[in-house]
């Protein structure tokens, strides 16, 4: 069963695990895929998810119920009307408490890495902000605020960015580190014409909670 954290005529917002692909991966295996029509609720048309978030990220993700509203907050995140909170456990103690970190990047792939993001000046622009929440025994809790939504972006600007890369991550960091790449959408908020905002929150999930993390 995954949770509902928010929901109107028009939108869902959904609590997804961690492990969880949005898409079928082309192997096969469980995704997304297999909750849709139970997320019907009673609507005619499955939800359609409008963004993408990591297999390996869990949180909050949104998800439209009617082509239109897909349209219309497909619009609201190319225009930056959707804030964002992430929260992740970093692999160290940054040097300062807070800060913001502006990488321009592109994708690269090689046949031993696979593909992956790295910063590179002719790439696309990309703003995080951070700041330290908790120091924990194995790393740093971080509160992440991106302005872009580049693909990676939080993963790649916690290694390049801050030099200290997501515990657990297999591509910029290390996958013995932690029990997944410890990266949680933990808020989403989207601006609409006319409409109330949707507002979301996402608790914590276990694995953040058993290293110590607490939020607020």
């Amino acid at each position: 069963m995954i949770d509902i954290l928010f929901e109107d005529g028009e939108a869902l917002v959904i609590d997804k695990p961690a492990g969880l692909p949005i898409e079928r991966p082309r192997k096969g295996g469980p995704s997304l895929e297999d909750h849709l029509d139970a997320l019907k609720l009673g609507f005619q048309r499955p939800p359609v998810p409008v963004h993408r978030i990591d297999t390996d990220t869990s949180g909050c993700l949104l998800l439209a119920r009617n082509p239109k509203a897909l349209k219309r907050f497909a619009r609201a995140f190319e225009e930056r009307k959707v804030g964002k909170r992430y929260l992740g456990i970093v692999s160290g103690v940054p040097e300062t408490d807070a800060g913001t970190i502006e990488l321009a990047l592109s994708k690269i792939s090689s046949a031993e890495k696979g593909w992956r993001m790295i910063a590179a000046k002719k790439g696309k622009p990309s703003v995080t902000h951070w700041r330290v929440l908790q120091t924990l025994d194995l790393g740093t809790l971080i509160e992440f605020t991106p302005e872009t939504g580049r693909t990676h972006q939080i993963r790649i600007h916690a290694a390049a960015g801050l030099g200290l890369p997501l515990l657990g991550d297999p591509v910029y960091g290390d996958t013995t580190s932690g029990p997944r790449t410890m990266l949680h959408a933990a808020g989403l908020s989207v601006e609409r014409e006319g409409k109330p905002p949707i507002v979301a929150v996402a608790p914590l999930p276990a694995d953040f909670v058993a290293m110590g993390a607490r939020d607020g």
